[in-house]
């Protein structure tokens, strides 16, 4: 891997109230020497896709724990889909079924981290799967 330091967007999708699991992954990633751009809760897919492009990012990483994932993941696929971005690694976490996991992959989340995922698995994964 080269020098330059992996971007990660860490977003809220939906109307959760809750960050706290966002904060720690957001800074195990800065941790492990990664730069890290956190847009705060309730934000829309659009505002993120609109994030992720603006920032240049290499990661997306989508934490949700409303249940609404089978909806706001797929729009956001949907969006990079649309403005042409193909370069950019999503992932997510939170509160999400394992029997909804296979349509999220299917749509083009990469992979998805459940409680309790330990935060060194998250860095690895980035750090193997990011697209250069």
């Amino acid at each position: 891997m080269s020098s330059k330091k992996i971007r990660v967007l860490v977003a809220k999708p939906g109307l959760d109230g809750h960050d706290r699991g966002a904060k720690v992954v957001a800074r195990a990633l800065r941790d492990a020497g990664m730069e890290v751009i956190y847009t705060g809760l309730r934000q829309t897919p659009e505002m993120i896709v609109r994030a992720a492009i603006d920032e240049a990012v290499d990661v997306i990483g989508l934490s949700i724990l409303s249940g609404a994932h089978n909806a706001i993941f797929p729009r956001v696929m949907e969006l990079l889909n649309a403005e042409g971005v193909d370069d950019i690694l999503v992932v997510a976490g939170g509160i999400i079924p394992e029997d909804d996991v296979p349509m999220l992959k299917e749509v083009g989340i990469a992979e998805v981290f459940g409680p309790g995922t330990p935060l060194q698995e998250i860095v690895d994964f980035i750090q193997s799967n990011v697209k250069k």
